[in-house]
């Protein structure tokens, strides 16, 4: 191959790579003017690169009209350096006016244009094997100049930007430059004939590189998928390299060792038919790889994309059920299998195995870990994949741990700074309300008899009010004892005035209680007293607690068989302070109980399921409990085989 075939080769390949990023960066502006004038300098040079070609080809005046057009380049690249740099802190006043101007700049540059062909600028010479070679004239000057200086404006355009931006934007000018520095290398060899210098101008072979460099160096901050095809470019340009190197070794070596034949055949040849391999290799690489991963490693295909959908979805859950349910749906839509996932808060060193897949992930002392059970028949891949969301659920775990203590914590602070004010107000209002009650029950003395108790009666529900406020809003400080749950309810039974209320205790002699007695004793008060209030005017009137222990508490039920609650105040809002259908109630019996157990770490909550109207269901914790570990599991619907 010649080395004027290689120019025309270059020029051609040029010109094509100029039309194709031209195209891209339309498809890709959409109305950013800064790419749209970077498309236009690509057309324009692949139009200047394509006038090479013509002139290498015979077509002497079509060549040297297309090349006296250069001025229109730097001017597309003058219009893009403008709006490139025109943003934020570099929105300067000559900037402004500048842009303004482009449009004279465009009219000024095909006005040079036009005025190079009038006066013939530039012609044809024959300089390399007979080939024509485009040289600038003697009138020439004003057009190689005009270019210069249009050229150093737009550089001057970016050194400005670079002072001024920041950031990725700095460092994309800065980037510009150097592909200014390499562009420059290239085009100082274009006027070497013009200038009566005989060296070929090697540099110009290089030509296709420079557009993409200098779009590279635009956009890499801007589009992502830039840089993965500018990795890919440099995958290939190195393989070519070594091709080149090979090729070259080949030629040399194969006369030497007997294969004359190899020997006698044209290095570019041999360079194209590599080249040519290697493209059917990229080609093909993608869909086999995709085939052997998929005969190798059935059913598991894991990606970026895969683990940012796992990554978003394990987020969003609040609570361990829900954590659970879409844990157990990402990896069975994965593996196609149905998969159970097991959480467990506390480490068990026996796992027993099973044959169904699980993934149970357990809390250690070092955080929590994931294990496969079952998984033995599964393939290397789906394992891979199970171990991966394995890994990924237990950092889920972590995260969802640590947002409910923090959320519990939050709510304490919360509760304890509402009881603060609470007590505050409560204490300030009993001292207000208590001393003109007193006035008012000295007063009454002096009232009738039926006057002096209806008042006596109202003053007594005030002071109850008083003093539920008080119990309701003070500190709870527990001193835990053993407390004998059946003496202890039994003393309270026969001290409240049941009347014709019957009342049954199923409570085990040896049950006891790890609380305070005094905080348990006004639970039970407050629940007897509640349920006698409903049951004295109702005949046929039945209340009955019940006791068991059961692995890790101690179960308490109240019933009774008066009205059933509305279902407007079942669940929590039942439990919230001054909410009662009693009358004479201060609606804050039941808050009060609730507070009591949450002192406990208990619970408390109202059941319509156990053949009694009203069921009041409490539990206080034991100190040590018989279970080794709180275990919550579910298993996901079979998505497909």
């Amino acid at each position: 191959m010649t080395i004027s075939l290689m120019f025309e080769v270059s020029m051609l390949i040029s010109s094509v790579c100029g039309l194709l990023v031209a195209a891209w960066l339309l498809w890709r502006a959409q109305n950013q003017g800064e790419l749209q004038a970077l498309a236009g300098f690509a057309i324009m040079m692949a139009i200047w690169c394509f006038g090479h070609v013509a002139l290498f080809q015979g077509y002497e005046q079509v060549g040297v009209h297309i090349i006296l057009a250069n001025p229109l380049m730097p001017t597309f690249f003058l219009h893009f350096a403008i709006r490139f740099v025109y943003s934020g802190s570099a929105k300067d006043v000559w900037l402004r006016r500048l842009a303004k101007n482009l449009p004279w700049f465009y009219l000024t540059s095909i006005a040079v244009v036009l005025q190079s062909w009038w006066v013939d600028a530039g012609a044809a010479s024959q300089t390399f094997d007979t080939r024509s070679f485009f040289v600038f004239t003697d009138a020439g000057a004003c057009n190689l100049v005009y270019t210069i200086l249009m050229g150093m404006l737009a550089h001057g355009v970016l050194l400005f930007g670079w002072y001024r931006h920041t950031g990725n934007k700095k460092r994309s000018i800065l980037a510009m430059f150097g592909v200014g520095a390499w562009g420059l290398l290239l085009a100082t060899s274009f006027v070497f004939p013009s200038f009566g210098i005989s060296w070929f101008p090697y540099p110009m072979l290089l030509l296709p590189t420079y557009l993409l460099l200098l779009v590279y160096a635009v956009v890499r901050y801007q589009i992502l998928s830039v840089n993965a095809f500018a990795n890919r470019a440099l995958l290939w340009l190195a393989m070519m390299l070594v091709i080149l190197c090979l090729i070259s070794v080949i030629s040399v070596v194969s006369g030497r060792v007997g294969l004359q034949a190899l020997a006698n055949v044209p290095s570019w040849q041999l360079w194209l038919y590599s080249l040519l391999t290697l493209v059917v290799s990229a080609l093909i690489y993608q869909p086999l790889n995709r085939l052997i991963s998929r005969l190798i490693y059935p059913g598991a295909v894991l990606n970026e994309q895969v683990l940012d959908t796992w990554s978003t979805q394990l987020k969003e859950a609040h609570d361990w059920a829900s954590l659970i349910s879409v844990g157990e749906h990402l990896l069975s839509s994965q593996i196609r299998q149905n998969i159970r996932i097991d959480v467990q808060h506390h480490h068990k060193d026996n796992l027993k195995e099973e044959r169904a897949l699980a993934l149970i992930v357990n809390r250690t002392d070092q955080g929590w870990h994931s294990v496969l059970v079952g998984w033995n028949d599964a393939s290397p891949g789906m394992r891979l994949t199970a171990e991966v969301f394995g890994s990924l659920f237990s950092t889920s775990c972590g995260l969802l741990e640590r947002s409910l203590a923090l959320a519990v914590a939050e709510r304490k602070r919360l509760d304890e700074q509402h009881l603060v004010e609470l007590g505050s107000l409560s204490a300030a209002v009993a001292h207000e309300l208590r001393n003109p009650l007193n006035i008012i029950s000295m007063a009454a003395y002096d009232a009738p008899v039926e006057t002096r108790q209806h008042i006596q009666t109202q003053l007594k529900r005030a002071d109850r009010l008083v003093s539920d406020m008080l119990v309701y809003s003070g500190g709870l400080a527990l001193h835990k004892t053993k407390v004998p749950l059946h003496a202890l309810v039994a003393s309270i039974v026969a001290q409240s005035h049941l009347g014709e209320i019957e009342c049954q205790l199923d409570i085990d002699d040896a049950i006891e209680l790890p609380a305070d007695y005094q905080r348990v004793q006004q639970v039970f008060i407050n629940l007897i007293d509640n349920a006698v209030a409903f049951l004295r005017n109702q005949a046929g009137g039945k209340l009955a607690i019940q006791a068991r222990v059961s692995a890790d508490s101690v179960v308490i039920q109240v019933h009774n068989n008066g009205p059933k609650i509305d279902e407007a105040l079942t669940g929590e809002v039942l439990f919230q302070p001054f909410v009662t259908k009693r009358a004479g109630g201060s609606g804050l019996g039941l808050a009060i109980v609730r507070r009591i157990l949450d002192a406990h770490q208990g619970r408390i909550f109202h059941r319509s399921d156990a053949g009694w109207p009203v069921t009041f269901e409490l539990s206080f914790p034991l100190p040590q409990s018989t279970s080794d570990d709180a275990t919550v599991s579910g298993t996901a619907p079979v998505i497909g085989h």
